[in-house]
């Protein structure tokens, strides 16, 4: 009897142990290269309807703590890891990745070639993925093939509405307020309203339902663009919210799905890219200074622009700002003329380097 089986939509399958809870699930088949922060990763809403697969082959051995989440919940569709840790072994750890797994109803799976699931994704591109596991992995495999491609891409996917925050809360700024900030929902992590709590803003976490008049009714000194799942080609209401800021010429920042919707609000396109970036290990050049940073990424999908000089834009003259040294994608947007940025990765750095916890200081000195 086969304990569980990954099967991919290109009919490629590997054959494996149940890990987390035993069932059903399907997803986007997508690699991390992170060696640590996978409870990060687990729970970072821009891996909705995603099956992660993690390249480092140890996982699993600090545990789950109660002070790392980025969010209310695991959000991943599906675990695979090549071998999990039996057991946990840190001073915050509270419970195995196993137990918060099965305790989620997160399917995984384990003692796969990891690797070589990865090289084929390089390969053939993220695609559809489902695992089966314990009386369903029995089942034919032209039978388990046909059901995974019967599940929907994440090209054409809307998925913000399902990660927003269903109510506005608040994080308060630690010691003096100097600056409030709107900061619309789109998927967004914990880590990021803390990051700009330390620089002395009081932050007003918004759901993505907001309407443009009611995030300027704020009257926020800036304005802060989330992070999130999804295909950036269906967010046209985020990109009413962002040029509503910019006709009002307030300060703009966006990080990752927000980094699409300032581009799409700026009148430029955006694609799948063919397997993404995903892990804290990314390279990214400023091309202003010529500095390299070390970051954290996670997007499938990004902005088409002219990698050099300027660009013309509804709002003035535009730049690319940032790059990755990999493969030559938009990491980055700036306006000339006005106050606004965007990034296409993750400053705040959980988990992952702080090599880009300067923008948070450069929306501040905006903003100031």
């Amino acid at each position: 009897m086969t304990e569980a089986v990954l099967v991919l939509e290109d009919g490629r399958s590997f054959e494996g142990r149940p890990f987390g809870a035993t069932g059903v699930t399907f997803g986007e088949a997508v690699f991390n290269t992170g060696m640590t922060g996978y409870q990060e990763t687990l729970t970072d809403p821009s891996y909705h309807r995603q099956v992660v697969v993690q390249t480092a082959p140890h996982i699993g051995n600090t545990g789950m703590n109660d002070e790392d989440p980025e969010s209310r919940r695991i959000w991943v569709s599906g675990y695979v890891a090549r071998d999990p840790s039996p057991i946990p072994s840190n001073w915050r750890s509270r419970r195995s990745l196993q137990e918060e797994l099965i305790a989620s109803g997160v399917v995984g799976i384990c003692d796969i070639d990891t690797r070589a699931l990865t090289r084929h994704l390089r390969e053939g591109g993220a695609m559809r993925v489902g695992i089966f596991s314990g009386t369903a992995a029995d089942q034919d495999p032209g039978e388990l093939v046909r059901q995974v491609r019967q599940t929907p891409g994440m090209a054409g996917a809307d998925l913000t509405a399902d990660v927003t925050t269903p109510e506005p809360y608040v994080v308060e700024p630690q010691g003096e307020a100097r600056f409030t900030v709107a900061a619309l929902d789109l998927g967004i992590k914990s880590m990021t309203p803390h990051r700009m709590a330390q620089r002395g803003m009081r932050v007003m976490v918004l759901p993505a339902s907001t309407t443009p008049s009611e995030l300027l009714a704020t009257q926020a000194d800036g304005y802060f663009f989330s992070n999130g799942p999804g295909d950036p080609a269906t967010a046209d209401a985020a990109v009413a919210q962002v040029r509503a800021v910019l006709d009002a010429e307030r300060p703009l920042f966006g990080i990752c799905f927000g980094n699409q919707v300032f581009g799409r609000a700026l009148g430029l396109g955006t694609y799948k890219l063919k397997f993404g970036h995903r892990g804290i290990n990314q390279p990214v050049q400023d091309r202003r200074t010529g500095k390299v940073e070390v970051t954290a990424h996670n997007h499938g999908f990004a902005v088409d622009a002219p990698r050099h000089g300027e660009f013309a834009t509804p709002y003035g003259p535009a730049e690319v700002s940032h790059v990755c040294l990999n493969d030559d994608v938009v990491e980055g947007l700036r306006l000339l003329e006005q106050r606004a940025f965007s990034v296409q990765y993750h400053p705040e750095a959980a988990a992952g380097p702080h090599d880009a916890s300067y923008l948070f200081d450069r929306f501040a000195e905006m903003m100031g």
